[in-house]
């Protein structure tokens, strides 16, 4: 009997993409390449009781479907195994993080007596206070710590207070060290996804000479799609996805389930700017997280256009927010293996389900 699948998912990307219009699916295409296969197995008699129970049917488990999305773009790519895409994602019910018992001793409790500040000083606003980082990973990097210890407990008012006082730093640095001119900003939420404290921060940096690797080479690789195609790719980015029903708007931000995300339920937003309104979309993705898809572990990265002027072309680039999860707190298991260190990524939750829970929970 031949495996039923729901309308929209992962495992039926290739039949969406060749329903589309043709001007989407030709789109679609400049951008990104997609392939099936199927991977067999044989399970031991012994073995069925269990499969039946954790799986639900032998089946699917003996024959399973594996879907490739490979960015043509950026190199990007992912693998997603039709048996894990298909599970339901599952709510939270308790939304309480639980990390009271962590934060006893938490070393920055009073961070003003407990982290050192930059050479230029210190920047507060209700949410936050600035701190130089102890161990820097380059030369012009701080990190703003919450006023409100619990990571989880963020609003809409203290996501957007954060992201309003990062950029206070950002134009502080700057001008303090002018040839520091790329700035990142990340936050690293709880051990999961290399928070090395549990008290909510964020960090900021700048690099001097060039961009951050990573950052570079996007901005490269979409100024070759326009040169080619005579449009940009972000614009055809949030396109594609809102052709698949895997976008949406939020105050002008473009939300999208990333089609080769790095990890589970990976989301993009690309913002005209790094204004309160991209603030307000960071915080409904991350609530939607939280209270309904039961993340406790995520990271976050701003990609941003340098601060003056550069020998290279950054024009059309926008503000990138890509958000993470990463997994359970309770687990010992990394998220990250052999396969996404060298290789490519292989991914369990389904685009179109991380979608669509954002869509319902109002993201």
């Amino acid at each position: 009997m031949a495996t039923q699948y729901p309308p929209h998912t992962i495992t039926r990307l290739r039949e969406l993409v060749s329903a589309l219009p043709d001007a989407d699916r030709a789109r679609f295409e400049r951008v990104y390449e997609v392939s099936t296969a199927e991977g067999r197995l044989h399970a031991p008699d012994a073995m069925v009781p269990w499969i039946e129970s954790t799986f639900g049917e032998l089946a699917s488990v003996q024959t399973q479907r594996i879907v490739r999305v490979s960015n043509l773009v950026t190199g990007e790519g992912t693998l997603f195994n039709e048996l894990r895409a298909r599970r339901p994602v599952r709510s939270a019910l308790q939304t309480e993080s639980g990390l009271g018992s962590a934060l006893q001793d938490d070393p920055w409790a009073n961070p003003i007596h407990a982290t050192p500040e930059d050479t230029f000083g210190r920047l507060s606003n209700a949410h936050g206070v600035t701190a130089a980082n102890v161990a820097k990973y380059d030369a012009v990097h701080s990190i703003i710590v919450f006023s409100e210890p619990d990571p989880l407990a963020f609003t809409r008012e203290s996501v957007v207070a954060h992201l309003a006082l990062a950029h206070d730093w950002l134009r502080a640095a700057h001008h303090d060290d002018v040839g520091a001119r790329y700035p990142y900003i990340m936050w690293n939420c709880l051990w999961r996804a290399g928070g090395s404290i549990v008290h909510g921060h964020t960090q900021v940096s700048l690099a001097r000479g060039r961009h951050y690797a990573k950052i570079e080479r996007l901005r490269a690789d979409a100024l070759r799609y326009r040169e080619a195609n005579g449009v940009s790719y972000f614009d055809d980015l949030a396109a594609i996805h809102a052709s698949l029903g895997l976008a949406h708007q939020v105050g002008g931000v473009s939300v999208l389930a990333n089609l080769t995300p790095l990890k589970e339920k990976e989301c993009i937003l690309i913002a005209n700017a790094a204004d309160g309104a991209l603030g307000g979309a960071l915080f409904d993705v991350l609530r939607v997280y939280r209270n309904a898809l039961g993340v406790r572990s995520f990271n976050v990265g701003m990609l941003l256009p340098p601060m003056a002027e550069t020998k290279e072309s950054w024009e059309g680039f926008p503000v990138v927010v890509r958000v993470v999860d990463r997994g359970s707190l309770e687990t010992r298991t990394s998220d990250i293996g052999g396969m996404e260190m060298f290789a490519e990524s292989v991914v369990a939750a389904d685009p179109f389900a991380v979608h669509q829970a954002l869509v319902t929970e109002g993201a």
